[in-house]
């Protein structure tokens, strides 16, 4: 039996500080849900908003969200029906919060508990000391936004609830394009503490700006044991909007001590010619390795870019969810010859949220857009003009490196049909990325599932602008994910291999390797060559073609890979250099 709990009560401190109405508090009277009004009122009375307002599922409210990241200047409309323009804090360009900050993003660990040696931790109860600390009374004149969110499709056994209370707008209608509206999935949560929730304050603004005044307050705290995230001082999405890269934190931990996996991962279907059938392919790639490109290629479609969840499924298959609705995606090369689905989509009318771009006369414009960079114009440094030079006398560009670009999937030409789907899609085939100048061949298929999990666990990338730090760096990253696992690495990559070897039909494994140069120092493919590098791996798990078996694994045929090119590219292509 459904027993009604006394809201006011559990609200009280709330109620007393008289900076929620009537109507919000009905919302929340609404949810039944003890745990969800400890958290809410806990953290109400420690950063002291002058407002309290809580977004349900209606469109009313969602709206709401927009108009005030419009009126709050967190937002700036441009010349195009729903585009809109948003700037991170910027000091000088080795100064500001436009890229995931690394240092400052801190795992919580008890005393005498494991502690993962490719992260940051701190001492759970010193780093709960600091950031409490630093929150109080962090939203002192502002708004305190109640979102509630589902991390995959709803209803389904994939999915993860999410609460998150904030100070900025912004942040708000980012998730709204992200993340699935779960209001009424929370209200039969029947008081389930089974949910993640997420803190986040901008903290003291800069005088005249709506970004945060001192960025050296900068955390981002990752509490396992409370399945939560603490975030303060920031507005970039990467360090402030808790149900992406955070989350995945808190559900590789969970995975890990179940029978699931949560990975960095694309879901892209693949949809050879004539073959009347699409096949589902998940993918990992560190930074500027071809990720993006390829789970965008042209002809296929798009499930999700990021990151995705993983579980035994009934049919012998692993079955595979997008958790979120949409991409933040890094906007640098995005142009019409290159990527010419996202560059019309986000050039064209629908709801579109850029930042860290630069605008002239209402238009945006990015670092490789394929259009001649103007003179002038706004960027995040503000008026900016060609050999600008901030303080440390560095030339700040036009648009920041890793200026980004946030819409909805299914805005995209190329949406696949089951990106709601709650059953998620069976993975017939897995990516692992990486850039090799000189050695590993284009495509290479592992020799069984647990080689499989050896080429995902063997990845090693350049560090990249989506961080901050030192740019060019070679570093180890495993399944790209290196920087969100919280448990053993040793642990991580044994679930992985036993999660294979409990399905009648594993995954085949393949690695890719664009990157091959000649002796020149040349790239020997193209763009769109890695179209048929994919056909041909799809047509791998259904027994289409041979390969030759190598030490090192399975590698194609000249023929097929002729075919391949003559039927999708209209492209010769030699057996030779």
């Amino acid at each position: 039996m459904l027993i009604m709990i006394d809201s006011s009560k559990i609200l009280a401190d709330v109620l007393e500080m008289n900076v929620i109405d009537q109507e919000n508090q009905l919302k929340l009277e609404g949810l039944n849900n003890e745990h969800v009004l400890k958290i809410i009122n806990e953290f109400v009375v420690l950063c002291k908003p002058d407002k309290v307002t809580v977004i349900t599922d209606s469109q009313k409210d969602i709206d709401y969200v927009r108009q005030r990241s419009i009126e709050s200047g967190e937002e700036i409309k441009l010349d195009i029906e729903g585009h809109t323009i948003h700037y991170d804090g910027f000091v000088t360009m080795s100064d500001h919060d436009q890229a995931r900050d690394k240092v400052n993003t801190k795992v919580l660990i008890p005393k005498g508990e494991y502690r993962p040696p490719a992260i940051n931790t701190i001492d759970r109860a010193e780093g709960l000391e600091e950031i409490l600390k630093l929150m109080e009374n962090s939203m002192k004149g502002k708004e305190c936004v109640i979102r509630f969110f589902c991390l995959g499709p709803k209803n389904s056994k994939f999915s993860k609830l999410a609460l998150q209370l904030t100070d900025s707008f912004y942040l708000a209608h980012s998730e709204d394009l992200l993340y699935r509206k779960a209001y009424e999935v929370f209200k039969k949560l029947n008081g389930s503490k089974d949910f993640y929730y997420f803190i986040h304050t901008a903290g003291e603004l800069a005088s005249g700006k709506p970004v945060p005044k001192d960025l050296g307050k900068r955390r981002i705290y990752v509490d396992l044991k409370e399945n939560r995230v603490l975030t303060c001082h920031n507005t970039y999405a990467g360090n402030s909007l808790g149900l992406k890269k955070l989350a995945l934190r808190l559900a590789i931990n969970q995975a890990n001590n179940s029978d699931w996996l949560v990975e960095h991962y694309f879901i892209l279907g693949v949809h050879p010619k004539g073959k009347n059938r699409v096949s589902y392919f998940t993918g990992a790639y560190p930074s500027a390795c071809g990720k993006t490109s390829t789970a965008m290629l042209p002809g296929q479609t798009i499930v999700g870019d990021d990151i995705a969840y993983l579980r035994l499924w009934d049919d012998g298959y692993a079955h595979t969810v997008n958790i979120e609705q949409g991409v933040f995606g890094i906007i640098k090369d995005v142009n019409p010859h290159d990527d010419p689905l996202i560059f019309k989509t986000i050039t064209t009318q629908r709801e579109t949220i850029f930042s860290n771009v630069l605008i002239k006369e209402g238009s945006p414009c990015w670092i490789g857009d394929g259009r001649d960079i103007p003179a002038s114009g706004i960027n995040f440094s503000g008026e900016w003009s060609q050999g600008k030079c901030d303080k440390n006398g560095k030339e700040i560009p036009h648009a920041h490196p890793n200026a980004r670009y946030t819409v909805r999937i299914e805005e995209l030409a190329n949406a696949d049909e089951n990106l709601h789907n709650p059953d998620g899609v069976p993975i017939h085939g897995i990516f692992y990325g990486g850039r090799d100048s000189d050695t590993m061949p284009p495509i290479l298929e592992s020799l069984n599932w647990e080689h499989g999990v050896y080429l995902g666990a063997s990845i090693e990338s350049e560090t990249t602008s989506a961080t901050l730090g030192a740019e060019g760096v070679i570093a180890n990253q495993p399944m790209s994910n290196l920087d969100f696992i919280v448990v053993p690495l040793g642990k991580y990559l044994e679930n992985h291999r036993k999660f294979g070897l409990s399905l009648k039909y594993p995954p085949k494994v393949f690695a890719t390797n664009y990157f091959l140069k000649s002796k020149e120092g040349k790239y020997l493919n193209g763009m769109l060559d890695k179209l048929c590098w994919v056909l041909w791996a799809e047509g791998r798990t259904h027994g289409d073609y041979k390969a030759i078996e190598t030490p090192e694994g399975f590698i194609t045929k000249y023929g097929d890979l002729k075919k391949l090119f003559k039927e999708n590219l209209k492209k010769y292509y030699s057996e030779y250099e």
